[in-house]
């Protein structure tokens, strides 16, 4: 009877144990979701209004366009090249999941399919999808806290992010660097086999529309070659909220505040 009672015990212990330990997974699992959709959150803003510059550096030649864009929520973005006069009027329109693209020259609005969204805007080092601010990091994948690190005398969360069974996308992994005030510092993507593709890095923080914001972004190749796409801002503003008529298609040919 008392190695009964003994084993019951040990078993009672066992169970509670377990459920301590899942109960802190999960509250780990839910603060590492919290933090990145604050992050994001605040990264986009409700709405957002933007020019930017886009420097596109590699070892042999070097261009700058200069890019007007709006976003709306997790979903809506439009973004169109403002200069030099060659590129002026390419734009891309992203709703929800979809995303089309315009090109003056042709006079012609296409569609881009999913596969597409991952791939490189006007030549840089940035995709479709990160130049949308995309939510696919809000909704594709399961994100756990791995460590922290300081920043300006500020905690840095760093955070791990997995996709989803089944999820549409083409990363492995993703590496969220994202500050206790929610800024977002840093994001690092990389192959199914988990080996680094691109990171990038937020500088320079200044007040923007009443908050502060990376003035500079920086995407690069992890191995450190004379390859990389900068962004600077030279506008950026926050709003409430922005006019349904921007995130149209008639709006990405012909685009209107």
């Amino acid at each position: 009877m008392k190695n009964q009672k003994f084993g019951c015990l040990i078993l009672g212990v066992s169970i509670l144990s377990m459920l301590v330990i899942f109960s802190g997974m999960n509250a780990q699992a839910q603060d590492a979701n919290s933090l990145v959709k604050a992050g994001f959150d605040y990264w986009r803003g409700r709405s957002s209004e933007f020019l930017v510059d886009m420097k596109i550096h590699r070892p042999d030649w070097e261009r700058t366009v200069t890019m007007k864009g709006w976003t709306r929520g997790e979903k809506d973005s439009l973004i169109t090249i403002v200069a030099p006069a060659k590129d002026k009027g390419n734009g891309t329109l992203k709703k929800g999941r979809e995303m089309w693209i315009f090109n003056p020259k042709v006079n012609r609005v296409m569609k881009l399919p999913p596969s597409m969204m991952a791939q490189s805007w006007m030549g840089s080092d940035f995709s479709n999808n990160d130049l949308a601010k995309s939510d696919s990091i809000l909704t594709d994948y399961v994100h756990t806290i791995a460590g922290t690190e300081n920043h300006e005398g500020k905690k840095v969360y760093i955070i791990k992010s997995i996709p989803k069974p089944d999820a549409p996308v083409v990363w492995g992994m993703q590496k969220l660097k994202i500050r206790e005030d929610n800024i977002l510092l840093g994001q690092e993507f990389y192959d199914e086999d988990l080996k680094p593709v691109k990171v990038m890095t937020g500088y320079n923080i200044q007040m923007f529309g009443g908050k502060l914001f990376p003035k500079t972004w920086k995407m690069l190749e992890p191995e450190g070659k004379d390859t990389y796409t900068e962004l600077n801002y030279r506008e950026l503003s926050f709003k409430r909220d922005l006019p349904v008529h921007i995130f149209t298609l008639s709006n990405l040919k012909k685009p209107r505040r």
